[in-house]
């Protein structure tokens, strides 16, 4: 039996987060990143959200043995969800999931559920080692709820698997925020 997959478009773009080998490129098609927030943590997060006229790219990589309890803890404010033809990749027949929050159990995001800086960081830096400037420059025009407040943490990192970014790539980041008029707000 072939082990299955999961379909990151986040966090787990950014191979330095975890450790699922053999990951590669792939895309999915009827859906679109959003920012949310959810009763189950105090930030927003990304999350995937139906929308038959975008596509996010991505990574897929195989689930060891189908052992998704690690996994499963990591992306504990999300379901499991199977995909299908919407899915494009190289890698043959594969059974493969992507996480998000349900329908009805997420929120747009609200000034007392601000987005972490050092989250973003992650995100630029998997897109940008994976997909180069045009997978960076994908990521900040289609993801929805960049209204949300930005919370610079970077001094201090509260995202658990924040990373050290080069100059460069913070540059990419807060080049990104201010295409959006975003600004990220100091931490108190």
């Amino acid at each position: 039996m072939q082990d299955p997959y999961f379909f990151g478009y986040g966090s787990l773009v950014n191979r330095r987060t975890h450790v699922f080998a053999n990951a590669q490129p792939a895309r999915v098609v009827g859906w679109r990143r959003a920012w949310r927030r959810s009763p189950l943590r105090d930030v927003c997060y990304l999350t995937a959200v139906p929308d038959r006229d975008d596509y996010i790219e991505g990574l897929i990589a195989a689930v060891p043995g189908a052992d998704w309890a690690a996994l499963d803890e990591r992306e504990r404010a999300y379901g499991r969800v199977p995909l299908g033809p919407e899915l494009q990749h190289g890698a043959g027949d594969l059974d493969v999931a992507l996480y998000a929050i349900e329908a009805g159990a997420h929120h747009p995001p609200t000034d007392d559920n601000p987005v972490l800086l050092s989250y973003i960081d992650v995100v630029v830096q998997g897109y940008l080692a994976e997909f180069g400037i045009d997978g960076v420059t994908h990521f900040f025009e289609t993801t929805e709820g960049w209204h949300a407040p930005i919370l610079d943490d970077r001094a201090a990192p509260i995202y658990p698997r924040a990373q050290i970014l080069s100059d460069e790539e913070r540059a990419l980041v807060d080049e990104g925020l201010s295409r959006l008029s975003t600004v990220a707000k100091q931490r108190d």
